[in-house]
């Protein structure tokens, strides 16, 4: 479960102090799947770096579980990534000299398993997404929607509690968009994932069992 309270963070540009995000207090469920919206600029960036473990709070606490992310130096935090949290993006991310099965597993080398074991669970994760005949390709070699099933199976191989999906379908066109969230969706329910999605979309969105609105650092609830 993640419990938010009070959550504020501010940067410094030049002589200026930005507001990134404004008292924002929340949880979620552990196997909720939640959409965050927002216009751009608005602090859903902000809001996935602190649930994601990638940044710190200027005030109030970030917590999943029994974890305070908000306190936690980095060496824990880098240890909750790895194992707890896994993250896709709109932008797939993904290495474009290493195959299909290799990019799947560059999520296991920080966690110091043998190299048989990574490939193996590598293909399974590939498998379990639709591309168990598309192990050795590179990305070039696949689709759009095909790279962002490998991105999907990279962030699953290590089996996390958690899943944050920036923009996921956003380089997307819609037929595809809509089986990468069918994918999304059967492996949320199947794995009991928290599934959190920041999107643009009103469509993706709204297949999500709740949604929040963030705008200028301020979340709020969308009935």
């Amino acid at each position: 479960m993640y419990e938010l309270t009070s959550v504020t963070k501010t940067y410094s540009q030049g002589k200026r102090t930005v507001t990134a995000l404004k008292n924002v207090s929340v949880s979620i469920p552990d196997g909720q799947m939640v959409a965050i919206q927002g216009p751009t600029g608005g602090g859903k960036s902000t809001l996935l770096q602190m649930l994601g473990a990638l940044d710190r709070p200027t005030d109030g606490t970030v917590e999943l579980g029994t974890a305070n992310l908000s306190k936690l130096g980095d060496g824990k935090l880098g240890k909750i990534r790895a194992t707890e949290i896994g993250f896709v993006f709109q932008g797939f991310n993904l290495i474009p000299t290493l195959t299909a099965q290799e990019n799947v597993e560059t999520a296991l080398a920080p966690l110091g398993i043998s190299a048989s074991e990574r490939k193996s669970r590598a293909a399974e994760a590939l498998a379990a997404v639709g591309l168990g005949e598309r192990l050795t390709h590179l990305p070039a070699e696949l689709s759009g929607g095909q790279q962002q099933r490998v991105a999907i199976a990279r962030a699953l191989v290590k089996e996390p509690t958690v899943l944050l999906a920036d923009e996921p379908t956003g380089n997307l066109d819609e037929d595809t968009r809509d089986d990468i969230m069918e994918l999304l969706e059967g492996l949320w329910r199947d794995r009991g994932l928290t599934l959190i999605v920041v999107t643009h979309d009103t469509a993706v969105a709204a297949r999500a069992q709740r949604r929040l609105h963030i705008k200028q650092g301020v979340l709020k609830e969308v009935a």
